[in-house]
């Protein structure tokens, strides 16, 4: 079963995702599916969402939600792990490590304030697995000045991962792009209506040999 049959046809906890959601999560998680891993979705709501991960990524997974809501605690069950906190607290982010590991896929769906956005990234990229994805939805608010975002706000979150495809291409720019962590360990970045993606990995060997007779 996909996840849009899952979605579907879902009968547990409430699930709240919008449709065009779901071929980007079969795109990018569906070589997760029946590993050991670890999942953390930061905001978890009615629980749905977590439960539908469990599901569609297998029993391998652990799957982790974080919220500031109290109330969410209640959502813990089998394989499924809830935590109560800010989303841009480092020291609580590092407890989750301590507690947990390295996540290997981190969702946000969190506030979708730009500030939050901002240092959760800033904070959790450079630590999740070296192959692992880093998926940030609901991004419209990024154009939403209510959420600290605006088409020509610099520190709105779409703003910030435009300025990141530079890094992609640091080594070619004769100078111009440092490069640093980002630009050294980030495999690409996908953008989708109101979903970025990233994908950690690192290119060891830049190079453009030629095969068979000219």
């Amino acid at each position: 079963m996909n996840l849009w049959q899952d979605f579907k046809t879902n009968d547990k906890k409430l699930i709240h995702k919008w449709m065009h959601y779901f071929p980007i999560y079969e795109r990018h998680l569906a070589p997760f599916r029946n590993r050991t891993i670890t999942v953390l979705e930061i905001g978890v709501f009615k629980g749905g969402s977590l439960q539908m991960w469990q599901r569609f990524l297998g029993p391998l997974a652990t799957i982790v939600g974080i919220d500031i809501n109290p109330e969410c605690k209640q959502h813990e069950e089998p394989g499924i792990h809830v935590r109560i906190g800010d989303q841009s607290d480092p020291q609580f982010l590092q407890s989750l490590i301590d507690e947990f590991g390295t996540f290997d896929i981190v969702i946000d769906d969190g506030s979708h304030r730009m500030l939050h956005l901002q240092k959760t990234f800033e904070f959790l990229y450079p630590r999740i697995a070296k192959n692992g994805l880093y998926i940030a939805e609901d991004l419209h608010t990024c154009y939403w000045p209510e959420y600290g975002g605006g088409l020509d706000q610099p520190d709105s979150f779409v703003n910030i991962s435009k300025s990141l495809v530079d890094k992609l291409n640091a080594e070619h720019s004769r100078g111009h792009v440092e490069s640093d962590f980002f630009a050294r360990h980030t495999f690409g970045i996908s953008f989708y209506d109101s979903v970025i993606v990233f994908e950690r990995g690192t290119i060891p060997v830049r190079a453009a040999p030629t095969t068979g007779h000219g």
